[in-house]
Formats: C-alpha cells, sequence, structure tokens
C-alpha cells in the first residue's frame, strides 16, 4: 500500500528500549477532505528520513499492523499501527518530452516535380 502527500511533520529519533527505536512521519494527502497520515518508521528503517524536510511531496510504502491486547478486566481491545519501510520523493509534473519548435508554415515549399502519371509500386 502506498500513501502520497506533503510532509507535515517529522519527528526525532525515540529509543523506546534497548533494543527498539522508532521515528514518526506525518504525512498531509492532497484531497477534497486532506487526511493528517501518522506513519511509524522502526528500527533500521528510521534513517530513510535523514534527507527529507517538511514541505516535500513523497509517496511512502507503507504496511498496515494490528495488535490484540487483553486488558486487567479480561476484555480484548485491538490496535493499529501503520509502519512505513519505503520512501520516495515525487517530482512536479514534467512537461513532455520537448520536441524541437516547428519551422514557420512559409518555409516550405510545395514540390514542383511531381508527375501524377508517374508509376510508384507504393499499394496505397
Amino acid at each position: 500500500m502506498e500513501v502520497t502527500g506533503k510532509i507535515k511533520l517529522i519527528n526525532a529519533e525515540q529509543q523506546v528500549s534497548a533494543t527498539f527505536k522508532k521515528r514518526e512521519l506525518v504525512v498531509t494527502t492532497d484531497e477534497q477532505y486532506p487526511q493528517h497520515i501518522l506513519i511509524e518508521f522502526t528500527q533500521d528503517k528510521c534513517d530513510l528520513l535523514n534527507s527529507y524536510k517538511v514541505g516535500e511531496a513523497v509517496k511512502v510504502s507503507i504496511n498496515l499492523r494490528g495488535r490484540e491486547w487483553i486488558n486487567p478486566q479480561g476484555e480484548a481491545k485491538y490496535f493499529n499501527a501503520i509502519q512505513g519501510w519505503r520512501v520516495e520523493r515525487l517530482q512536479a509534473e514534467a512537461p513532455a518530452a520537448s520536441m524541437p519548435p516547428m519551422p514557420a508554415a512559409e518555409a516550405f515549399e510545395p514540390a514542383t516535380n511531381f508527375n501524377e502519371e508517374e508509376h510508384d509500386d507504393l499499394p496505397f
């Protein structure tokens, strides 16, 4: 899955435990009703955000994660997380491959050596 939009926020890396670290990114989608999507990057993926800045347009590849937690009363609670694993910059729409300019119409001269009587071997 992918999320595209502009970077709204890049949080600093958090060392959650001795062996686990995470970094959060917020991407604002470009829709009629923009959404602010919090995406978590963990472990070695935290470094992927080092070269990005707030305001840049990006495409983020994500995985949805879910887990169950049983509270002290024995009730099941469910939590979801959005985990990022790749980030790409989106380039502004580039114009189609540029074509050389067409010469002005008066630069063309009609053919003068054309003979309709001449036989050619073209099938059309």
